[in-house]
C-alpha cells in the first residue's frame, strides 16, 4: 500500500513494494539499539540468518544473541562486513558509520535501509502486521508515523472482522464455540469476532451479545437458541443437532454464547455431540460474566490482604433440590468471594441456607443486572435483606450477585486503617 508522502526527505520518491524471502539468506544489520531491537523480530520471524555488527546492543537484543537467534559480532563495522549479504539494515547512531555500510551496499549492488536518512537508502522498512489466517499487511506512506498508524487500522480490521474481504476466503466446515463475553459487544476476543464474520451459519443464545448479529452479511443464517431462563428454551439436543447437521451439509457454524461457552455454557456437551458425529471443533474461550461483571461495577473478586479466593457457583436450583451438587455448607465455611450465576429465582433459598450454614447476615452482597450493557444496574444488599431486595427491586435475570466483603472495597465507610 503507497501514499503520497509529506515528509521532505522523501518528497517525489516512489518506492516498489515487494515481499522479501529470507529465509536462510544473510542479512546483515549495523547497530544494537532501539532501532534494531524493534526491526530484529521480523527479520527472524522470516527466517533470515541476522548478524548483527555492533560494539554493544541494548539487553533485549543481547537476548536474542544468546538465545542464538541472531549471530553478533561484538565489535564496529568493517569494510567487507557486507560480503554475501541480501539484504542491510543500517541503525547505527554514527552517521559516518552510516555513510560507510550505505556505500558499500550500493557498490555491492545490496539494497540498504536506513533508519536515519530514508532518502540516503534504496529500501524502505514498510510498517507492517499479521493477522492470524497468515496476511501480512505491508504500509509505505514516507512518513514512519502515517504508516504505522494505517498499518495499525487495517491489521485491527482485519482481526477483529471489521474489514473482511470474505467470498475471497473459505473456512472449512465445522463448528465453532464462541464465547461472547458478558454482554458488550466489544468485549467479545478478537478471534471469536474474527470467527463470526466468516460464519456461514449463526446458532446464538440470548445472552450472546446481540449487537454483534447486527453486522452480519444477508447471507448468514442465524438460528435463535431462545435458552431464556425459565421460559421457553430450544432443547440442548435441538441445539446439539443443529450444530452437527449444518456442518454436514459444508456449512462453518458459529455457536454464539454469552459468557463463556465451558462455564455454565453446556459447551461441553456440545463439543461432545459435535466430536462424536465426526465434526471439526474450534474453541473460543470468552470473558466470563463471572469476573467481568463485578469488574464492571468496581467490585474486584478477590483483594489483597481481604481474600485469597473466589468461587463461581450455580444457582439454578435451589440448595435443597435433590439435582443439586453444589456443598452448600462448605461454600459458607469459606473466607472468600461467593460468585453466584443463574441465581435470582432462588436467592431467597441460598441465602438462608449460607447463614444456616453459618454465613454472618450482615455479609454484604451486590447484585449486579444486565453487566456491561447499557442497561447495567447494581443493587447492594446483605445475606440478610438480598432475598427481599431482589423483589422489591424486581431484578430479573441475567444478574450476577457477589457475596463477600470485597462488594465494599469502594466504600470508604467499610476501609480501615
Amino acid at each position: 500500500m503507497n501514499a503520497p508522502s509529506p515528509h521532505p526527505s522523501t518528497a517525489g520518491l516512489t518506492p516498489y513494494p515487494v515481499g522479501l524471502l529470507l529465509t536462510g539468506r544473510r542479512v546483515v544489520v549495523v547497530g544494537g539499539g532501539q532501532v534494531a531491537q524493534r526491526r530484529l523480530p521480523a527479520l527472524i520471524a522470516a527466517g533470515a540468518d541476522v548478524h548483527l555488527v555492533s560494539p554493544s546492543t541494548s539487553p533485549a537484543v543481547q537476548a536474542m544473541a544468546d538465545v542464538g537467534e541472531i549471530t553478533w559480532h561484538r565489535r564496529g563495522y568493517q569494510s567487507g562486513d557486507l560480503a554475501d549479504a541480501w539484504y542491510v539494515l543500517v541503525a547505527s547512531s554514527d552517521p559516518e558509520v552510516n555513510e560507510a555500510v550505505s556505500a558499500e551496499a550500493e557498490a555491492a549492488r545490496i539494497f540498504c535501509s536506513r533508519s536515519d536518512d530514508a532518502a540516503a537508502a534504496t529500501a524502505w522498512t514498510p510498517a507492517s502486521g499479521h493477522d492470524d489466517t497468515g496476511t501480512t499487511v505491508a504500509v509505505l506512506t514516507g512518513d514512519p508515523r502515517h504508516s504505522a498508524a494505517l498499518r495499525n487500522a487495517i491489521v485491527e480490521g482485519l482481526r477483529d472482522g471489521s474489514l473482511s474481504a470474505r467470498q475471497y476466503r473459505h473456512r472449512a466446515p465445522g463448528v465453532a464455540l464462541v464465547g461472547g463475553g458478558p454482554g458488550d459487544p466489544d468485549l467479545i476476543t478478537v478471534r471469536g469476532r474474527r470467527l463470526l464474520a466468516d460464519a456461514d451459519v449463526v446458532v446464538a443464545d440470548r445472552l450472546a451479545p446481540r449487537e454483534l448479529l447486527a453486522e452480519l452479511p444477508p447471507h448468514v443464517e442465524v438460528i435463535d437458541a431462545a435458552k431464556i431462563p425459565y421460559g421457553r428454551q430450544m432443547a440442548q439436543e435441538a441445539i446439539n443437532r443443529a450444530l452437527v447437521e449444518h456442518a454436514k451439509a459444508g456449512k462453518f457454524v458459529v455457536r454464539l454464547k454469552g459468557g463463556d461457552p465451558y462455564v455454565f455454557g453446556r459447551g461441553g456437551e456440545e463439543l461432545l455431540a459435535c466430536v462424536e458425529a465426526g465434526i471439526p471443533v474450534t474453541v473460543v474461550p470468552g470473558i466470563s460474566s463471572s469476573i467481568s461483571v463485578p469488574a464492571a461495577v468496581g467490585i474486584p473478586v478477590t483483594h489483597r490482604g481481604l481474600t485469597q479466593e473466589f468461587t463461581v457457583i450455580s444457582g439454578h436450583v435451589a440448595p435443597e433440590d435433590p439435582r443439586s451438587l453444589v456443598n452448600w455448607d462448605a461454600a459458607a465455611g469459606l473466607g472468600g468471594t461467593l460468585v453466584l450465576l443463574m441465581a435470582v429465582e432462588r436467592i431467597g433459598a441460598i441465602a438462608a441456607k449460607l447463614v444456616a450454614a453459618g454465613r454472618s447476615a450482615d455479609t454484604p452482597v451486590a447484585v449486579v443486572q444486565e453487566g456491561t450493557t447499557a442497561a447495567q444496574r447494581r443493587i447492594d444488599a446483605t445475606l440478610g435483606t438480598v432475598a427481599e431486595t431482589v423483589v422489591a427491586e424486581g431484578v430479573r435475570p441475567p444478574a450476577v450477585i457477589v457475596i463477600g466483603e470485597v462488594v465494599r472495597i469502594l466504600d470508604p465507610a467499610a476501609q480501615t486503617g
